[in-house]
């Protein structure tokens, strides 16, 4: 699976958890998927492409100031819980803010 494609899954599994724990339902809400479209839509069109830091890393902040703290939210609180929720995701997620600079030069 390509770098994006690995974001993109890690994305929607945060969102999803937010949502769930937030906003009671398993099925997103209209917030939340906005969010999760848009998301997708960014990573779709990310200038670095399968070199692309994670978002807290990144030079370049792509998100609109609103879908931006609406997302910071998401990654507060689903972070920790991705351990329990999606280890690997969450461990791959980790390593590649940590270890991903040092991969990529």
């Amino acid at each position: 699976m390509s770098r994006i494609e690995n974001e993109k899954t890690t994305v929607s599994q945060m969102i999803h958890l937010y949502c769930r724990s937030h906003h009671g339902s398993r099925k997103l809400c209209e917030q939340c998927g906005e969010l999760l479209v848009y998301a997708l839509s960014r990573l779709d069109h990310c200038r670095f492409g399968d070199s692309k830091p994670t978002c807290k890393n990144c030079p370049i902040h792509c998100y609109k100031p609103s879908m931006r703290e609406h997302m910071r939210r998401v990654m507060r609180y689903a972070g920790p819980r991705m351990l329990w929720h999606h280890p690997l995701a969450a461990i791959r997620h980790l390593s590649d803010g940590l270890f991903g600079a040092c991969r990529r030069g």
